[in-house]
This record gives structure tokens, sequence and C-alpha cells, in this order.
């Protein structure tokens, strides 16, 4: 498989509403879009999200470190997707997203040519998966604003089927963010409900949070210290929280599960693309969990378009169980690059809308120009 052409697309999509993380807030989704052709006329999509403060990496450094992979890339013949990594490897040192962004978009083509969805090659993959096929993943939906503006939003995405929440917390007190939590819980009980810190609480507040019986109707909470703390505080709360602890910046592979798992200190993790450097990273570290009978989030990077987020639900199509849901952040765009973006059916995502062969989802040129940076140029080789 040869690449003959090369087109990189640097992007920027407002959000619907603007969305309040616990040390910074988005307005706008920034990532770039990939698109190879291959000798057979193939065309193979790829996208990866900015993330400074996860990946360390700006729309600008993520354009030039995919422009850097994929100049030397065109002078190799792809094979096996298995070899992918260490070619990329022998090319640039580290640099995730913008890895990610090149096996997606190569993946996409590799599926292409083999007529098979990338679900089921990713099933193939998938080394010990047992279960039965899925037809649907839960999505995970985000709540945020005021609290009355998250219980009317709640009340509302519940009545049409959301059984999974993330409640954003870590920019406000304890106290108010317990109060949150106790209101939205109540509302919400019986459900998959999650908060997430971002790694904003030191470890005595994470303890009380963790330990308050405002908090007690929650299925985990998501990376409270912050990912750089050191083992012994994620162990201790780990042994202190009567919660399940996930975690997601602390997870860039199954290097850093197998430590934490090693060191007892988690009960689930958070995969995303950008930190694993891939889809297939991605789907091991899934498996890797599974084997240590721990609890598996998806997530797109806030926000991906329906591109990332057909890549990173075929993982959960393949693997057959995502048990903390899929966080498919499409759905807060304002607009999206194809013209039928993955949507939620009663709160989950339905495989009928992925297409049959690839990734399931080819973006529209004109949506994908439409979108192009304010500054930035498309680049075409």
């Amino acid at each position: 498989m040869k690449i003959t052409q090369v087109t990189i697309f640097p992007l920027s999509i407002p959000l619907i509403e603007p969305i309040k993380m616990a040390k910074e807030v988005i307005v706008d989704a920034k990532t770039v879009l990939l698109c190879l052709t291959d000798e057979g006329g193939r065309q193979g999509w790829g996208e990866a999200s900015v993330a400074p403060l996860m990946t360390g990496e700006t729309l600008e450094s993520l354009l030039a470190s995919v422009k850097y992979l994929v100049e030397k890339a065109r002078a190799i013949e792809w094979g096996d997707p298995k070899d992918f990594s260490k070619l990329f490897d022998a090319i640039l040192y580290g640099n995730p997203s913008a890895k990610s962004c090149l096996e997606m978009a190569l993946l996409d083509l590799y599926t292409q040519k083999n007529s098979i969805a990338l679900w089921k090659y990713l099933r193939s993959f998938a080394v010990g998966v047992a279960s039965p096929e899925v037809a649907e993943i839960p999505l995970l939906r985000m709540l945020g604003g005021s609290l009355e503006k998250e219980i009317a939003d709640a009340k509302s995405f519940r009545e049409a089927g959301f059984k999974h929440w993330k409640i954003k917390i870590g920019s406000l007190s304890v106290e108010e963010d317990l109060r949150r939590v106790k209101a939205l819980s109540d509302l919400l009980e019986g459900d998959v409900i999650s908060v997430d810190a971002n790694g904003a609480m030191s470890l005595e507040e994470a303890i009380e949070f963790c330990t308050s019986k405002q908090a007690c109707k929650l299925s985990f909470a998501e990376q409270l210290i912050n990912a750089d703390s050191a083992m012994a505080d994620f162990v201790l709360l780990k042994q202190r929280s009567p919660i399940p602890i996930g975690l997601d910046e602390s997870i860039h592979g199954t290097d850093e599960i197998e430590e934490f798992v090693k060191a007892k200190a988690l009960d689930g993790a958070s995969l995303k693309l950008i930190k694993t450097g891939g889809v297939l990273a991605a789907c091991k570290s899934a498996q890797t969990l599974r084997a240590n009978n721990l609890k598996l989030n998806l997530a797109c990077k806030v926000a991906e378009t329906s591109l990332a987020g057909a890549a990173t639900a075929s993982i959960g199509f393949a693997i057959g169980d995502v048990p903390w849901g899929f966080s498919m952040s499409n759905q807060y765009l304002r607009f999206d690059i194809c013209d039928r973006p993955l949507t939620a059916t009663r709160g989950h995502l339905d495989i009928a809308q992925l297409s049959s062969i690839g990734i399931g989802i080819t973006p529209n040129l004109d949506r994908v120009k439409d979108a192009v940076a304010q500054g930035c140029s498309i680049i075409q080789y």
C-alpha cells in the first residue's frame, strides 16, 4: 500500500456552548484532519485533536508533527498494520497524537482495501475477545454550567435515553462540587454517574470528596489528582475511597495500566487515541483493562468530529463491552464535517451508523474546507 497524495486540514470548529474544565474553558475544537490517497485511488482519513494539558500539543505543533510524519511516510510501502507503530517510531519520537492521526488514515485505507469494517478488523486483532458482537454501545453525556442548567439538561437527555453521565468538578470548592453532585446523583439515581476533576484536586481534597456521603451514589471518580502525583498518593486515594477510581491523564497505554494495576491504584481507565498513539494501541490497552477485570471508558477529546468518533467507537464494537460508556464528543460541535454525523439513539451509538468497510465515516470535502482554522491553510503534497 503506497501513499500517492496527502492533504492536511487544520480545523477550528466552534462548540454549541463553551465547556468549562477544571483548568480551562474550551470554546472551539481545534483538530487536524488528514486525507491519504493510495495507488488504487482510495482515500483514507485520519484525525487528531490538540490537547495542551494532556499531550502538550497545540494546533501548530500537531500540524508540524503530522507534516513531518507524512513527508517520510510517502516513501514507505505500508503492509501489515501491526508493523505501523514500529515504522512511526523509526520516523519520530513521541508525538502520540500525530501518530494516531496517520495510523487512523492508514487503517482506513487498509480496511477499505480489504473490504472490511475497522471494528471487525479490530475484533480479529483483539486476541481473546469472547463476548458476542454488540449492535450498540452506551454514550456518556457531560453535564456543565449552572446547577439549574445541569438539572434541566440531565432531565432532557435522560428522557432521550442517556444513562451514563460525567459531571465536571475541580474548578469550584469541594463543598460546592459536592452539593452539585448530590443534587444530580439524586436526580439520576440508578444510572452510571461519574465525576472528572482533570487532576485539579489535592490528595486531601480528593479523599474528602470521595468519603463524603454526598458522593456515595457515584459509579466512579475520574482523575481527581494530578497525573504527576506520586504513586503512593494514588494508592492512598484508592485505599481510602469507597468510590471506584478511574484514571485518564495518567494513562497513555499498557505500560501505565500495568504499573497502576501492580500498585492496586485504579478500578478503570479512560482511553483516548491521542494519548495511546492510535487505534491499535488503544485496543490493546482496552484488552489489558479487561484482562485485569478493570472498567473501560472510551473517549474522544473535547471535541472531535464523527471521524475520530467512529474510529474510537470501533474499539468498543470490537471489544463488545464499554461499562463506563463512550464519550462521543461530536455531539458538542456546532457542526460536523460529514453529511451524516454520528448521533445518539436512546443514549447509544448504533453500529448501523458506520459503513460496512473502513472507519465508517467519509468527510464532506466542502464542509472540511469551511472549517479550516483562521490564519491556517490546507497543505497538499
